[in-house]
């Protein structure tokens, strides 16, 4: 099949087809005319890449979970120690973000909201405080 229709059916769009034909994360074979042709298999591993990097997981995440896909004799408890990590990282990122909608909601809780020029936001920003 044609890009078109393996990005149809993947859900991905061209360019990101062909970005990761260049990382290598696909091998489409090519016609006579060297235009790719995407196999079923491809297809499937385009909706694999997309539901991974739709979870969060890094290029080189996916390349290392499409190779334990594709590894017949792995261990789910590798493939499970990916995801925890994942969640670990997750779990960072969202103490991170609670600890700046705190930060905000302080300063903007402080900010008179007035005609003023006086703002503890920007003070802080500014590095005023």
């Amino acid at each position: 099949m044609n890009i078109g229709l393996a990005a149809e059916q993947s859900n991905l769009p061209p360019k990101t087809i062909r970005y990761y034909e260049d990382i290598d994360l696909i091998r489409p074979a090519r016609s006579e005319n060297g235009y790719r042709d995407y196999s079923e298999t491809d297809v499937h591993r385009l909706k694999f890449l997309q539901r991974a990097r739709s979870l969060g997981f890094t290029i080189d995440e996916c390349r290392l979970l499409l190779s334990l896909y594709e590894d017949e004799h792995r261990a789910s408890a590798d493939v499970k120690a990916i995801a925890l990590a994942k969640i670990d990282e997750i779990d960072r990122k969202l103490a991170e973000l609670q600890s700046l909608r705190t930060t905000l909601a302080n300063l903007a809780g402080n900010c008179h909201g007035n005609d003023k020029p006086n703002c503890p936001i920007i003070d802080d920003l500014a590095g005023e405080k």
